[in-house]
């Protein structure tokens, strides 16, 4: 390998390196920005839930009020006084 090629490939792999570092960094502070939370299934109102579920795959495309697949974050220990559960598809009420 030429002194070019070995430049070139020291340097994409320190690029990934660097993306790969940023990507787990942006995880982490998305973790800890939800640590007082849960999931709480059942209370999301159609369009307003947090991530994907059965039936679609991003956040805000819940068709159903209180869908039991669909969740939002909620205070810890809030879930059940809103009526919902921390279990996918178990029926609230």
């Amino acid at each position: 390998m030429s002194k070019k090629t070995l430049a070139i490939v020291a340097a994409v792999g320190g690029l990934l390196a660097m993306s790969a570092n940023g990507a787990f960094a942006a995880d982490s502070s998305k973790d800890s920005a939800n640590a007082n939370k849960e999931k709480c299934y059942g209370v999301a109102k159609a369009g307003k839930n947090d991530c994907a579920a059965a039936s679609h795959s991003c956040a805000g495309h819940s068709t159903a009020d209180n869908a039991p697949t669909d969740w939002k974050y909620v205070p810890k220990g809030e879930c059940e006084k809103m009526g919902g559960t921390m279990e996918p598809g178990k029926k609230t009420g």
